[in-house]
Parts: C-alpha cells; sequence; structure tokens
C-alpha cells in the first residue's frame, strides 16, 4: 500500500514539474513577458489605442537571405518545446499523437472540423478585437512585419502552421492529460488553460486577452468531445493564415487595419 502511495505521489510529482518545466521554455514564459508588456503599455504616456503590436517581425529588413534565415531558425527552435511535450507524453502515456488526437489517422475530419472551427471563433474574434480597439482597450495589431520578399508568404505560413502546433500541442493535448492526473476537476482544466492563453497575448491589449480566453476555452470544451487536437491545429493555423496573410495583403490598401 505504502508503495502505491508512494509511487502515486512521485507521478504526480513527475507530472506537476513537468508542467512548470515545459510551460517554463515556452508559452508560461510568454505570458509572464506579456504581462510585464501590458504593464510597460499601460504606463505609458500614449494610450493604448495609438500603441502597435507588432507580429512576425523582420530581423534585418535590409538583408533579404539573412532575414530569412533568421525566421526559418527562429520557427525551427520555436518547435523544440512542442517536441518535448510530445517526448514526455510518449514516456507515459504512448502512443502520445494518438492518445492526444495529433496524428494523420482522420484527415477528413480534421480538415472538415477544422475549417468549420476557424469560422465560427474567427468572426467573433475579429468583432471582439475591433469593438476593444475602438473603446481604447487594445493595441492596432500589426499581423506582419516582415519586408516584402519572394518568401515573405511562405515564412508567414510555416509561422501559421508552427504557432498552431506549438499552442494546440501543449495548451491542449499536454495540460489536459498532465492536469487531469494531477486531479484537477474538468473545468479547472479548461479554465486554467483558457486564461494562460488569454495571458500570452495580453501584450496586444484587453481585446487580445478576451479573444483568445473565449478561444481557449471553446478549443477545450471541444477536444473534450473530439478527444483529437488536430482539428484545432487546423482551426488555429487558418486563423492565424488569415490574419498574417490577409494584413500583409490588404494593409497597404486599407486605412482600418
Amino acid at each position: 500500500m505504502d508503495q502505491v502511495a508512494d509511487g502515486t505521489l512521485t507521478f504526480r510529482s513527475r507530472a506537476a514539474w513537468e508542467i512548470v518545466l515545459v510551460l517554463g521554455v515556452s508559452l508560461g514564459q510568454s505570458a509572464v513577458y506579456s504581462m510585464l508588456r501590458i504593464i510597460e503599455r499601460l504606463t505609458r504616456s500614449v494610450p493604448l489605442a495609438q500603441q502597435t503590436s507588432t507580429m512576425n517581425p523582420s530581423v534585418t529588413p535590409e538583408r533579404p537571405w539573412l532575414d530569412l534565415t533568421y525566421q526559418l531558425v527562429g520557427i525551427a527552435f520555436a518547435l523544440v518545446p512542442m517536441i518535448l511535450a510530445l517526448y514526455l507524453l510518449q514516456l507515459t502515456d504512448p502512443p502520445a499523437g494518438e492518445r492526444i488526437g495529433f496524428d494523420l489517422r482522420r484527415p477528413g475530419f480534421d480538415i472538415g472540423r477544422g475549417l468549420l472551427l476557424a469560422v465560427a471563433i474567427g468572426i467573433p474574434g475579429l468583432a471582439l478585437y475591433f469593438g476593444a480597439r475602438e473603446i481604447g482597450l487594445n493595441t492596432q495589431v500589426r499581423a506582419s512585419g516582415l519586408a516584402e520578399n519572394w518568401w515573405t508568404t511562405p515564412v508567414l505560413i510555416l509561422s501559421a502552421v508552427q504557432n498552431a502546433m506549438v499552442e494546440e500541442v501543449i495548451m491542449v493535448g499536454f495540460l489536459f492529460i498532465r492536469f487531469g492526473q494531477l486531479g484537477w476537476p474538468v473545468a479547472a482544466v479548461v479554465a486554467s488553460s483558457a486564461l494562460l492563453r488569454g495571458a500570452y497575448h495580453v501584450y496586444q491589449g484587453f481585446g487580445g486577452f478576451g479573444s483568445n480566453l473565449l478561444m481557449g476555452v471553446i478549443f477545450g470544451l471541444i477536444y473534450l468531445r473530439w478527444k483529437r487536437v488536430s482539428p484545432l491545429v487546423v482551426a488555429h493555423s487558418v486563423l492565424d493564415l488569415a490574419a498574417f496573410i490577409g494584413y500583409s495583403v490588404l494593409s497597404p490598401r486599407v486605412s482600418w487595419l
């Protein structure tokens, strides 16, 4: 009995440490910096609505090939925490990909449901963003800061897919299993994941926080029903592609972006 109890405590302790470490090198770290960033923004003399948040910035815009290298290296390194989360799941809950539904077993289901989910999330999210910006609670989000090059669109596509895989595998697949193994109730698991998702977007303003919080709740509930991360990855990829590429195409032509 003592051995079982000790083993349970050891397993729970390991799960807790894995959560801390994975988040510490990925989205948890991003959340801390994001909250510091919003504090810095709110304490400026310039109103929040007159500030700009730039995503996918160029590093060396005057040297395109070096800039491309920076972008590709950044995307590759950003995938490492996701691979770490999958590796840790594989050690205790194999096969990890099948366990969280991050595989190619049901491509039709994943793509179809993902596209529907992107539409359902995207329209309210845009409304919340523009509403928050209109009343001064959000920065102007510049979804693409890349200079115009032949590789700009492919890099934005890779960035969108990378964001989607990292966020959904860690925030949903990994955390839902590990929080569950710690004995957390389902409501607490969904709420914690959604709050963290909102937190690492709060640097954009309170519209960015609110829309991603809502997205986190919906994605969490859908994962509990479908038991698959892949449709969430598809939906998130589509949303980011629409934002990144749509911005790069429309921003020179319209004044309201």
